[in-house]
């Protein structure tokens, strides 16, 4: 069995929910040495099982990639450590090749989206063909690190499906609860959601779950469209309470955009959750979040950026047949495809054998 020092970037995120799974389940099978974050994490309460991880947190000094894997390998101290792995393809990738090749081990990274167009695609190119594997979780920001020379294994996210569950909407109101959770940030459009509750016909309520530095744009163009009774931004969750938001949908819309810097998600915790929660989706078709939802069967596809596609979508959902049954498909999707604990068993054994394969000299 491996022993693995991680590299993360901030630590905790709250949006980053795929990391803390998964650094669970390294850590519960014991392979988990020491995670080294290059940066500090987000302030306030983090999600459920963080608590667990931070008596193996250690926060690194800023500086270069070479000077943070140097304070890696001092503070590893002789540590018995078999691989390093990044959790990112930028700075934790760069410093555990480095700290890598200070301890006479193997490396490995995992990428999922912005991290990859964080780096020149030659410096990322070089990286994926030096690692004994990378790990990308979707087939949009595969193709960024799918080079020659490198190993790339696809692996998805998951869900867990005991926290998130279909429960009963309180039956309070005739109007149609929207749902949105994100970072607060041009790539999760929630701008063309703000526009598009605006056109909605009938009676509609819109939650936005999140923080981010566009919430005052966001807040002024609420203001702008005359929607401030019909959109509320509440601020962060942690996923104690992001439950009970699911609960009171009727529907979560993830408008998904490709941003301005190129930047775009690939398939969002979100669309994983609701689906798991028994919620029907109105989805953008970006990356991998459109093909997913049209897959599972589980929601309405519209293009990314276009509000009255997105109204029109919202007030088709207002059937609770068609929600009823979008719901249902979606959960049966999730739990045949997304199911936490057999995704992150797959990550963990995936892990393992590359770096015992490369302990021992085989091809892998």
């Amino acid at each position: 069995m491996m022993k693995l020092a991680m590299l993360v970037s901030g630590f905790p995120h709250r949006s980053e929910t795929f990391a803390l799974n998964e650094l669970l389940a390294l850590e519960r099978a014991g392979c988990l040495e020491a995670v080294f974050a290059t940066k500090p994490g987000d302030p306030g309460p983090p999600h459920p099982g963080a608590e667990r991880l931070m008596q193996k947190v250690q926060y690194l000094a800023p500086g270069t990639a070479a000077e943070q894997a140097a304070e890696v390998v001092e503070r590893l101290n002789g540590a018995d450590v078999s691989a390093v792995h990044g959790y990112f393809a930028h700075q934790p990738a760069e410093v555990a090749a480095h700290a890598a090749s200070a301890l006479g081990v193997g490396f490995s990274f995992s990428v999922h989206a912005l991290d990859a167009r964080k780096v020149p695609a030659p410096e990322l190119a070089g990286r994926a063909a030096a690692a004994v594997g990378v790990v990308a979780c979707n087939a949009d920001v595969a193709q960024h690190v799918d080079v020659p020379g490198a190993r790339v294994r696809r692996l998805a996210h998951g869900v867990d499906l005991s926290r998130f569950v279909p429960r009963a909407r309180p039956e309070d109101d005739d109007r149609l609860r929207v749902l949105a959770v994100g970072r607060l940030v041009e790539k999760k459009g929630f701008q063309t959601l703000v526009a598009a509750a605006a056109r909605v016909r009938g009676p509609v309520s819109v939650r936005i779950v999140g923080a981010g530095v566009e919430r005052t744009a966001l807040e002024r163009a609420i203001h702008d469209h005359d929607a401030t009774r019909r959109v509320q931004i509440v601020g962060p969750r942690s996923h104690q309470h992001l439950p009970e938001d699911y609960a009171w949908a009727d529907v979560v819309a993830v408008p998904s955009v490709v941003d301005s810097n190129g930047d775009r998600d690939g398939l969002p915790n979100v669309a994983l959750e609701a689906m798991a929660s028994g919620r029907p989706l109105v989805v953008s078709d970006v990356s991998d979040l459109g093909p997913t939802v049209q897959a599972a069967r589980s929601g309405v596809v519209v293009p990314p950026g276009d509000s009255q596609a997105l109204a029109e979508a919202l007030d088709t959902l207002r059937a609770p047949a068609l929600r009823a049954a979008l719901a249902t498909a979606g959960r049966r999707h999730v739990e045949a495809h997304f199911d936490l604990a057999a995704c992150t068993r797959r990550f963990v054994e995936h892990l393992d054998a590359l770096h015992v394969r490369q302990s021992e000299g085989a091809d892998v």
